[in-house]
């Protein structure tokens, strides 16, 4: 078992380390990005047909136009394009103990640290600074590659310990250099379960751009469905007796769609989804617990919900996973924004600490 994560402006170090522990000011993650338009519809044949024409060529041209003035934005500052060593393959995990996880969290450190130096004469003293925060001892990775705009496997809480673990698999415009979001909700997530409770910070993919044409299709997460579910797969054969729950944000909610067939875990919780990439809860084939919800302050909940097949792709993220004909169990998320969710006093992070504990949610509907 390898619990690896598979590869597919400066700031001072104490207000790099603000960022990183903290939520994150309000920015992209909440602003709502330019509409990219698309009917209702799902992934595949239709379940619920609706009229289509010149209002459904007038949107998906739309779309193509909003993607196209996107795409060269969006490409002008990747993060992918800060330079990183290759990381030191890493013997697999053979059993999860205070032992062999302390050695683990000093080999990955080792590999953080390796990456410093590159960053910081590459220029990039944003990332640079990052890294040094990331290789505190304190900190505990299971996984780092800094390559391709960063890849990384961070534990909150005791993982040896835990009887309930939560896999975070954050959304688009996740990178090294905007993870502190995801850290963020991460440790107040783990805070919210209590001492027998751990959180993995799953950053095992490269998550599009918010506004982007990637961002329109399944494609980034269908070259990560492999890597998620060995991750998945390992963890609850190293950990048979915890109850593990997928937290699905954004999209990655598209992700774990995609991959959940053969996840071995208990629940599977889509927030803040733009859509799944698949029609409905029994396309996913799990024996999971589906639930989904979504606040009422999120833009998410004003994009159309649709899947175009096209020659050369389809674009559009499927059916909305809070509409009762997707199949999900709803719970009551409050009225923040998209990157809310997780924030201390949140219905959403009561919530799902909850579901996570094995625990009925407040506000739950069931799917008709």
């Amino acid at each position: 078992m390898s619990l690896t994560v598979r590869c597919g402006g400066g700031a001072a170090r104490g207000t790099v380390n603000r960022v990183i522990d903290t939520t994150q000011p309000t920015g992209a993650h909440d602003r709502r990005p330019s509409p990219l338009p698309l009917p209702r519809g799902g992934t595949g044949e239709r379940r619920h047909p609706r009229p289509a024409g010149g209002r459904l060529r007038r949107r998906l041209l739309a779309a193509f136009v909003a993607a196209a003035l996107a795409f060269p934005v969006t490409g002008a500052t990747r993060p992918e394009a800060v330079a990183a060593p290759v990381p030191p393959r890493l013997p697999p995990l053979r059993a999860v103990t205070a032992a062999s996880l302390a050695e683990r969290y000093a080999a990955t450190r080792g590999a953080i640290e390796a990456a410093m130096p590159t960053a910081t004469a590459a220029g990039h003293r944003w990332r640079a600074a990052m890294l040094r925060a990331m290789a505190d001892p304190a900190r505990s990775f299971l996984s780092f590659d800094g390559r391709d705009g960063g890849r990384v496997a961070e534990v909150f809480g005791d993982l040896a310990a835990a009887d309930r673990i939560a896999v975070i698999v954050p959304g688009s415009g996740t990178g090294l250099d905007t993870y502190g979001l995801l850290r963020g909700g991460s440790m107040r997530l783990q805070r919210a379960l209590g001492g027998r409770g751990a959180v993995v910070a799953w950053l095992g993919y490269r998550p599009p751009s918010v506004v982007s044409f990637q961002a329109l299709t399944t494609g980034r997460a269908d070259e990560a469905v492999p890597a998620l579910r060995a991750f998945v797969r390992d963890l609850a054969r190293l950990r048979p007796a915890a109850r593990i729950g997928l937290l699905c944000h954004s999209y990655g909610s598209v992700l774990c769609g995609r991959a959940a067939h053969g996840l071995d875990v208990a629940d599977i919780i889509l927030y803040g989804s733009p859509g799944a990439g698949v029609d409905d809860v029994a396309a996913m084939r799990t024996r999971a617990t589906v639930w989904a919800a979504r606040s009422t302050g999120d833009w998410v909940g004003g994009l159309p919900h649709a899947a175009v097949r096209l020659p050369f792709a389809t674009i559009g993220l499927g059916e909305d996973p809070v509409d009762p004909r997707f199949g999900a169990r709803i719970f009551a998320a409050g009225d923040g924004g998209h990157s809310d969710y997780l924030k201390d006093g949140s219905p959403a992070l009561t919530n799902i600490a909850r579901i996570l504990s094995g625990h009925a949610p407040t506000g739950v509907s069931h799917a008709s």
